[in-house]
């Protein structure tokens, strides 16, 4: 049997349908495709790539480079903090490279696809029996699809509040921000997790006045201490203000339409607009679920076994930000390609235990391995070594007095435990550490081997030789 939707001819039945086309979805259904499986892929947003593509990785990680380069930021270790590339930045300047940047990314997927004979079909997805979905689209026709394996990839959506005035102009979610019409005088965002800090750490490095409330004592827990406090006193140093263990109590708006966040204990935060960053939801809501047998929990995800992210339902798998940490578009690219490839009987390659965790904020922070915390805790004798990009020449070049790298060594093996960096271009530089810790090095390729000179890398061997100077000779 076919079905035609928008001019298309497509078979209702398929060895895959995936729901949802972000990272875990896109990678599950090019690996089938690739296994000779005829594959749908099923998105409900306006074009394909999910929240990755349209209001999540993509989108932050776009603003904050177009801040960066317009305000001067990079520059202004040299020309003093008022420095700026563009003197007047509006909305506008930030939404035209951010245009220009999700054009591309949909062009690359929509190729992906066609190039791997992957059908697409534009609605929403609802089970209607465990090997059946009904796809409504927006001109209200309905199509039905069966398949033999399901992939359930719907991400998240921002978590809303009944007691949050959520109007997309003041008062904003993380989707909101990237249509702001203009850019606030000031601003209180609630919500010190990965999303809060981010965009924060965006306005700030535009000199938008900002408060970050957060009812917690701490914040980014999995993150190594030392960085952390490293990254908080850098914000506290251009004006964050951090109301950390504050709770909230209530969110009103004013005559003059700004922002009045009431804190338990009597404290008021006023400001021009409001971010709201505290915590996602899985997007499964409309799925239907209990038609196949699966009940997410109460914050929309999903529960799945962890090495090959089958549901309780055998032929219906889930990956990507519905089953929750680490919700990371590089690991659900992997969780994806991994259920593919265990739906038929092909055996994956396994990713190693450790994977890098990159936080876009600014400095961006990053880190692999484990922290001093958990290696304190696993009771492992240690020594760590510390890198400030200061002390590298191409950190002085780059005008940094900012940024460090702190790597954690077995006194037994003297292998990488861990690597954590806060800094610019912590993300990138990464890697070599990851590359080294999964191939279980120790500290000698640091000190024995030659990097380029200058580069931020140096400060590999200057915190891995800062380590071998505490540590007891072999």
């Amino acid at each position: 049997m076919c079905a035609s939707v928008g001019g298309r001819t497509m078979t209702d039945h398929y060895k895959l349908i995936v729901i949802g086309s972000g990272p875990a979805g896109r990678r599950a259904a090019i690996q089938a495709a690739k296994l000779g499986r005829s594959v749908l892929v099923v998105e409900k947003g306006r074009r394909v790539g999910g929240v990755s593509v349209h209001t999540g990785t993509i989108p932050s990680k776009t603003l904050r480079e177009t801040v960066l380069n317009l305000s001067g930021w990079r520059e202004r270790g040299f020309y003093g903090r008022a420095y700026r590339v563009k003197q007047d930045i509006g909305a506008e300047d930030l939404r035209k490279r951010l245009h220009i940047t999700l054009d591309h990314e949909v062009e690359v997927l929509e190729h992906q696809f066609a190039r791997n004979h992957v059908a697409t079909l534009k609605g929403a997805a609802r089970f209607t029996d465990a090997h059946t979905v009904e796809v409504a689209g927006e001109d209200g026709e309905t199509v039905t699809a069966s398949a033999d394996k399901f992939m359930l990839a719907v991400g998240t959506h921002p978590y809303r509040p009944d007691h949050v005035p959520f109007d997309g102009e003041r008062v904003l979610d993380s989707d909101d921000v990237l249509d702001l019409v203009r850019l606030p005088r000031t601003i209180t965002v609630i919500g010190a997790g990965v999303i809060g800090v981010e965009y924060a750490t965006i306005f700030s490095a535009l000199d938008v006045p900002v408060t970050l409330v957060e009812p917690r004592q701490t914040m980014l827990d999995f993150i190594d201490r030392e960085l952390i406090e490293d990254f908080i006193h850098q914000l506290r140093d251009r004006g964050v203000v951090m109301r950390m263990g504050c709770e909230v109590e209530s969110i009103t708006r004013d005559d003059g339409g700004n922002c009045i966040v009431s804190l338990k204990g009597g404290r008021m935060v006023r400001s021009d607009a409001l971010l709201f960053a505290a915590g996602r939801i899985g997007a499964t809501e409309a799925l239907n679920l209990h038609a196949c047998g699966l009940e997410a929990d109460t914050r929309g995800r999903l529960k799945v076994d962890a090495a090959t992210f089958q549901t309780s339902v055998p032929h219906i798998y889930a990956a990507g930000d519905v089953i929750g940490f680490p919700s990371l578009a590089s690991t659900s690219m992997e969780q994806g390609r991994i259920a593919a490839c265990h739906a038929f009987d092909a055996k994956p390659l396994v990713p190693p235990k450790y994977f890098p965790y990159g936080i876009y904020s600014v400095p961006e922070i990053s880190t692999i391995g484990m922290s001093e915390q958990e290696v304190l805790e696993r009771g492992i004798p240690y020594e760590c070594g510390v890198a400030r990009f200061r002390e590298t020449s191409r950190g002085h070049i780059m005008g940094l007095d900012t940024g460090m790298m702190k790597m954690i060594f077995s006194l037994k093996t003297r292998r990488l435990l861990g690597c954590h960096i806060v800094g610019e271009g912590a993300t990138e530089l990464i890697h070599i550490g990851q590359a080294v810790l999964n191939l279980k090095g120790t500290l000698d390729y640091f000190v024995e081997n030659t990097f380029n000179y200058p580069t931020l890398a140096e400060a590999y061997k200057i915190a891995a030789l800062d380590a071998w100077n505490r540590m007891p000779p072999e």
